[in-house]
């Protein structure tokens, strides 16, 4: 039987951090690329893209952390999660960009 390691808090930090500034810098320039909004769209209608983006970020961040913490990686299988960990952390990623774009941006 495996034993579980204990978490590592330092490091989901960092890993959740990293992803979240991923999200940050990929909205950003999304953002960075509007002159001139549309005045239907409410006052602060940034806010919520720059909330939701690094947000869903850092959850694909703690995923990666999470899936790299399992007992069994070894060959093949470390190379099948890290994979997998960046394909929902793209997945992810879009999503929270699509949620946070919505009704502005992305109508």
């Amino acid at each position: 039987m495996y034993e579980l390691k204990p978490l590592d808090v330092a490091s989901l930090s960092k890993k959740a951090l990293f992803g979240a500034a991923i999200g940050l810098v990929l909205i950003c320039f999304f953002l960075s690329n509007v002159n001139h909004p549309n005045p239907d769209w409410p006052k602060f209608w940034m806010v919520r893209p720059l909330i939701i983006v690094p947000l869903a970020g850092a959850c694909g961040g703690a995923f990666y952390y999470f899936t790299n913490y399992l007992p069994f990686q070894k060959g093949w299988k470390k190379i099948a999660i890290n994979v997998l960990s960046l394909f929902v952390f793209l997945i992810g990623l879009w999503m929270g960009i699509v949620l946070g774009l919505d009704g502005t941006l992305w109508n």
